[in-house]
């Protein structure tokens, strides 16, 4: 947090070094891109990416989508425009806030994203690089956010709750990725830690990743304080299913 001197941000332990949220999914020689947050460049360049098949937006806020620019080194490789998924809803505000990429303004001899948009409802099917994923709304305060299940992969994003006809489509995956801000004070938009604990048990993950984590708590802490099967993610981390 800029100009904040609490625990995590004057720790020294590099897991603590938070980023915005993106995720990575690799299935053989397919990768998924799961949000374009605005450091995606210095998250790709660490973690060696030179790459990526598709594109899926969970929402259209802009921790998760003002990195969008950066695709523009992968449809230029491929020599076409790369795939992005995300739902109907959100197309309107995508297209007018990156207007440039969608508008034919582009200056000769510049570069912008090729991007072919793709769009979804609620619950539909979708194959991202030929992965099959299951869509699912997810209240986010007064806006939504969509999760999805890949296989025994199940991902929750910038979500407040679980509703009851949603919790078929995540229970009993092995994985559970989740978004939990801290512990104590509740937020309208998000889990808390103690919330996303109380999901993963009622979904009966295998395992459980709590990301999208605010400043306030260091990693060590949050490590202690959570039960056994569920664990706080960092940047870098890699999950093998």
């Amino acid at each position: 947090m800029i100009g904040c001197r609490c625990d995590a941000c004057r720790s020294r332990d590099p897991r603590d070094r938070r980023t915005r949220h993106g995720l990575l999914i690799e299935s053989g020689d397919a990768r998924l891109l799961v949000d374009t947050p605005p450091e995606l460049r210095l998250q790709l360049l660490q973690a060696g990416v030179d790459r990526i098949d598709a594109v899926f937006l969970s929402h259209e806020h802009a921790d998760h989508t003002h990195g969008i620019d950066d695709l523009r080194i992968f449809s230029l490789r491929r020599g076409g425009p790369i795939p992005l998924y995300l739902a109907r809803e959100f197309e309107p505000g995508i297209r007018q806030r990156f207007s440039y990429i969608w508008g034919g303004g582009a200056q000769p001899g510049s570069a912008v994203p090729q991007i072919d948009l793709r769009t979804f409802e609620d619950r539909d099917v979708i194959a991202p690089a030929g992965l099959e994923m299951r869509v699912v709304a997810l209240p986010h305060g007064v806006y939504r956010s969509f999760g999805f299940r890949i296989g025994r992969l199940g991902v929750l994003i910038d979500a407040k709750s679980v509703p009851e006809d949603a919790v078929e489509v995540f229970a009993g995956v092995d994985v559970l990725i989740m978004n939990a801000l801290w512990f104590g004070d509740p937020h309208p938009g998000h889990f808390s830690i103690e919330e996303a604990v109380g999901v993963a048990r009622r979904l009966e993950a295998g395992r459980s990743y709590l990301t999208h984590i605010a400043h306030r708590t260091p990693h060590a802490e949050i490590a202690r304080r959570v039960p056994p099967g569920i664990e706080p993610a960092h940047d870098g981390l890699v999950v093998e299913l």
